[in-house]
């Protein structure tokens, strides 16, 4: 672990922090912090929606409503693009303003997208 990653993830869990609205936390830790909510559509259970997460090899902000929304994703810059793996993952190895910024104006969207689903009210 990289010994900037604990600033990552502490700047990346604020933005999960400042737009979590009627979500949950489901779990903090000093290297997770996840909010759940809504009812999963087959478990009828409270699922994960974002979590931010330190690994070995960088810190990963995953948000399941660009999974449900990939449109949402059309207008994000190549520089955030290029630190997307699959789906609803963007990986970081160093600090970027500029692309946090950007990151929670996404997350903004994505949670008043996710949090029109059915299986959210």
């Amino acid at each position: 672990m990289s010994d900037g990653f604990p600033e990552i993830f502490s700047t990346l869990r604020a933005i999960l922090e400042r737009n979590a609205g009627r979500l949950t936390v489901s779990e903090d830790s000093p290297t997770r912090y996840c909010l759940q909510g809504g009812s999963h559509p087959k478990r009828q259970k409270p699922m994960p929606v974002a979590w931010v997460e330190i690994g070995k090899n960088y810190v990963s902000f995953h948000h399941m409503g660009v999974y449900a929304r990939a449109d949402l994703l059309k207008p994000i810059s190549k520089k955030l693009k290029a630190r997307m793996q699959g789906k609803s993952c963007f990986n970081f190895i160093s600090m970027d303003e500029p692309l946090f910024a950007e990151l929670e104006e996404l997350t903004f969207r994505a949670f008043q997208a996710f949090l029109e689903l059915p299986y959210m009210k």
